[in-house]
């Protein structure tokens, strides 16, 4: 009699462990949706911008960005900005010490950032929370800035061109993203 209750009670653990198994591929299945969802938002996203490549690039390299929406792609965006103004600056202080020479044009480089840093983004990111419409012309001033601090350097060649483009890029980006909440 022993024998013949074995192989049922070894039957309903196999149901069990199917069940089981069936249950946690399921939960790994439906998990994996809002991660398909949240990559299919940031591809749609960025192809509403003018440079996709480096929209997919900030955002997936924000670990955040997949959970996010709009407005927090928005918000991410902007914390690029911010961060590029931040390496703008430093690289400007650098260069007021050993270009001396460009002193003026260096000079509205740094107002022109330091606006980015105290009005531009601030503005930006407080929009983001309430009206997007201030977000877009923060991250639009920003754009403008950063073409104007490159402007400075009619008669020699900028050495801030790189930080410059990459600012004007970001921003675009940045009010490209912005413009889907409006």
């Amino acid at each position: 009699m022993f024998l013949s209750i074995r192989p049922l009670f070894s039957s309903c653990e196999n149901i069990m462990m199917r069940g089981l198994v069936a249950i946690m591929m399921l939960m790994f299945h439906v998990h994996g949706i809002p991660q398909e969802k949240d990559q299919n938002l940031i591809k749609t996203t960025c192809r509403n911008t003018p440079n996709y490549q480096l929209c997919i690039y900030t955002l997936r390299a924000d670990p955040t960005s997949i959970n996010e929406d709009v407005a927090g792609l928005g918000l991410i965006m902007v914390a690029a900005v911010k961060a590029k103004a931040k390496e703008a600056m430093k690289a400007i202080k650098k260069l007021e010490v050993s270009r001396p020479g460009l002193r003026n044009a260096l000079n509205d480089c740094s107002d022109r950032y330091k606006a980015i840093l105290v009005g531009d983004v601030p503005e930006a990111e407080e929009a983001l929370r309430g009206n997007p419409k201030f977000a877009e012309n923060g991250m639009a001033d920003s754009s403008i800035e950063a073409v104007a601090c490159e402007q400075n350097f009619k008669k020699v060649k900028s050495p801030l061109t790189g930080l410059n483009n990459a600012m004007r890029d970001l921003s675009d980006v940045a009010r490209a993203i912005i413009r889907n909440l409006l």
